[in-house]
């Protein structure tokens, strides 16, 4: 015997909406080497400034994170595959994406592609791994749950 439907399933809460942040960066001089190809530490620069603006446009900078919240986040681990070479003065997009929110840490998947006419070529990925530091002792400690609640949406 069968149940009878009363109507359409409920959603499963198991199911999760990812959201991706996008952070846009132009390729300087400075950030390149004398052949104008993105030096590798350029790369890891692209992706901090992409993790800062995404925890900003959900009302963190890192000046609350310290003085309102007392915590600071650090990057613990980066697993970084380079692709493909970005060049002088390429526009390149910058993503982060919540993977997965631990009681002291974040782990991000982050990705630099070309945008513009060569849009959607990946050029650089990464895993990353930030933990959540007390500001003054800098011991680990665990996400306040004003940020943990502001990134639930996401997860």
């Amino acid at each position: 015997m069968g149940a009878a439907s009363t109507g359409p399933a409920a959603p499963d809460a198991r199911k999760r909406v990812v959201t991706e942040f996008r952070w846009p960066v132009r390729v300087y001089y400075e950030d390149t080497d004398a052949g104008g190809v993105v030096y590798h530490a350029g790369y890891l620069r692209f992706m901090e400034r992409a993790r800062t603006e995404w925890m900003r446009s959900r009302g963190f900078d890192q000046s609350v994170l310290r003085e309102r919240h007392g915590v600071l986040f650090v990057v613990r681990r980066m697993e970084v595959d380079f692709l493909s070479p970005a060049r002088l003065d390429d526009t390149l997009s910058v993503s982060a994406r919540l993977e997965r929110l631990r009681p002291a840490r974040i782990l991000l998947r982050q990705e630099i592609s070309r945008a513009g006419a060569a849009a959607g070529e990946a050029l650089c990925g990464a895993r990353v791994e930030v933990a959540c530091l007390d500001a003054a002792t800098r011991r680990p400690r665990r996400i306040p749950a004003a940020v943990t609640a502001a990134l639930a949406d996401e997860r």
